[in-house]
């Protein structure tokens, strides 16, 4: 006999793992230094968050981002966003792995819910910014610029996982009988 069910107890386990991998993403994207931008043809031009580089080989020329206030708000924007999303980890393990505390969900989904906008706002400003601003040619974004946008798409999916599992606190705690989704004979 083949039983398929959701195991609604394994959300305790996986939500929080879930922040962990955004939580990672976001410092890779924030601490990436080759860049978030590249030049297509020639890879002599990168930008990263915080600075912009040209050259060629290992002759480069470095200047800061940090002169130009939209450079500073996507700044601001990402760590502020990645300290909330740290807090909301932090409040997910003590709300579904150490006990199951259901009020504290709506919390977690809000502070999210902050931090989706936050991060939405920042990988917006910066492309639309550095196309006006320092625009030379075709540039390419990197797997780093991805992996803020990575890290924003499981923060906006823990959201709406978070503002609906109030409804679900007799299957989190394992009180609810399991309902089989398939059942074979």
């Amino acid at each position: 006999m083949f039983r398929c069910g959701i195991a609604y107890p394994r959300c305790r386990w996986i939500l929080p793992l879930l922040l962990l991998f955004a939580i990672i993403f976001d410092i890779i994207a924030i601490a990436a230094q080759s860049g978030w931008v590249e030049d297509e043809n020639a890879k002599s031009h990168y930008a990263s968050m915080w600075d912009q580089c040209r050259g060629r080989n290992d002759v480069w020329n470095c200047k800061s981002l940090m002169e130009f206030s939209w450079a500073q708000a996507v700044a601001a924007l990402m760590i502020i966003g990645l300290i909330i999303l740290i807090v909301a980890f932090i409040i997910s393990c003590v709300a579904l792995c150490c006990s199951l505390n259901i009020m504290l969900l709506p919390l977690i989904g809000a502070l999210l819910l902050i931090v989706a906008i936050f991060q939405i706002i920042a990988l917006i400003i910066y492309p639309v910014k550095f196309n006006e601003q320092i625009f030379e040619g075709n540039y390419n974004y990197t797997w780093a610029y991805g992996f803020g946008w990575g890290a924003t798409i499981i923060v906006i999916g823990c959201t709406i996982l978070f503002c609906c599992l109030p409804r679900y606190e007799d299957n989190l705690s394992g009180l609810a009988k399991t309902k089989y989704i398939y059942q074979s004979a």
